[in-house]
């Protein structure tokens, strides 16, 4: 992605010369920071919109000083975690890979964050207090004073009603918060043998729910992130022998894509089985939905301590998928645990809880509105600027 946004930016320089009234800022992700120098050329304000949360942000930023800090092979061969002032330790296990090959572009897109105007953050404060506090104090994390943290989440896909079909036609003949969610994202996939482990698991916990089904794929959970894994074959190619015969009345299952925002706010979804990408994370939030956490790839395994561990809205297994193949017992278990046991309430209270902090935040005077407010009126004092330095 990184080679993308170099290959491209003499095409974006030439499309702002192009502009009758050239813009006033510069908004990339953290994958096209490059493109900072661009935004010198042009005078314009240069903002990083961070898609994900605010603890993967503080490692990213204080990447490049770790780097210098922890040594590699200690790092590594003693598991040790990694103290990031002012936050909780991201241990090992959960670390992002990128940081742990030491990836020379990762640790020049954390310096080059820091150079920005701004950092957007599609999070909110009653999400990530901690961290958030670190981020704005910056003699613990390192960040350059002139690039402040707005918290400006949670940013979903609002639900369109028009996606009305079979998926939420079944959904509406189910009891209130009865059904599990399951999905593992647009490029998430499982092993055969996962994939049979989990159809057993969901059989066996006797509860509903929806399945969206990608083909599996061997060695690499993050197999559809940039390609089509081909044509779709029939389910019975993955699943026991039986098992939609035997699921027919309690379960869904559906190829490949569903409306998950739609879904997700269907009063039937009583809980989420998801990778935890962070879009999905924040989708299952904003509903009030608790999650089981099932980490595939990139910052994930992070994601997932932040929503079951900082947080308290998930639930998860003890073996990550990373690790080896979560057997149908397990599976079983964990789900009937999260459905029906006292567990599963006190989560669902807490992301019910979330789910009122996160609407405050977006409303006029939302701690999430001010932050996007105070960007809107340093766009226009940047605009009054380069106007009176160009006459």
């Amino acid at each position: 992605m990184a080679m993308v946004v170099h290959e491209a930016l003499p095409s974006l320089r030439s499309a702002i010369l192009a502009m009758e009234v050239q813009p006033i800022a510069l908004i990339v992700d953290m994958f096209a920071t490059e493109a900072f120098v661009v935004a010198e050329e042009f005078m314009m304000l240069k903002y990083v919109f961070v898609t994900t949360n605010a603890w993967f942000l503080a490692l990213t930023v204080h990447g490049p000083n770790l780097d210098k800090e922890v040594d590699r092979d200690d790092h590594i061969n003693n598991q040790k975690p990694i103290h990031i002032p002012g936050c909780e330790p991201v241990r090992f296990v959960d670390c992002y890979e990128q940081f742990l090959r030491r990836n020379k572009v990762y640790f020049r897109m954390g310096t080059e964050i820091s150079t920005a105007n701004g950092i957007l953050v599609n999070t909110f404060y009653d999400l990530e207090p901690r961290t958030l506090a670190a981020l704005h104090d910056t003699r613990k994390v390192g960040l350059a004073p002139k690039a402040p943290v707005y918290p400006i989440g949670p940013l979903v896909r609002p639900v369109e009603l028009s996606l009305r079909g079979e998926v939420l036609n079944w959904l509406d003949m189910q009891p209130k918060e009865s059904v599990l969610y399951v999905s593992f994202g647009s490029g998430g996939t499982l092993s055969a043998k996962q994939t049979i482990e989990l159809a057993w698991g969901l059989e066996n916990s006797q509860q509903r729910f929806i399945w969206v089904v990608r083909p599996p794929v061997e060695n690499d959970s993050a197999a559809t992130v940039f390609k089509s894994n081909g044509v779709y074959n029939d389910f019975l190619d993955y699943f026991p022998e039986g098992f939609l015969n035997r699921t027919c009345k309690n379960g869904l299952v559906v190829p490949k894509w569903a409306p998950q925002t739609e879904i997700l706010s269907h009063p039937s979804i009583g809980g989420f089985l998801s990778h935890c990408g962070w879009n999905s994370s924040l989708e299952s939030i904003v509903n009030g939905v608790p999650m089981i956490v099932w980490p595939l790839y990139a910052e994930q395994k992070m994601n997932a301590t932040v929503l079951a561990e900082h947080i308290g809205v998930a639930t998860r297994s003890k073996l990550l998928a990373s690790q080896g193949v979560v057997g149908r017992g397990a599976i079983a278990a964990m789900i009937r645990k999260f459905m029906v046991d006292k567990e599963g309430e006190v989560i669902r209270a807490k992301v019910k809880m979330l789910k009122s902090c996160a609407v405050k935040a977006l409303s006029n005077g939302g701690t999430s509105y001010n932050a996007l407010a105070t960007v809107a009126e340093e766009c226009k004092i940047g605009m009054q600027r380069r106007n009176a330095k160009t006459g």
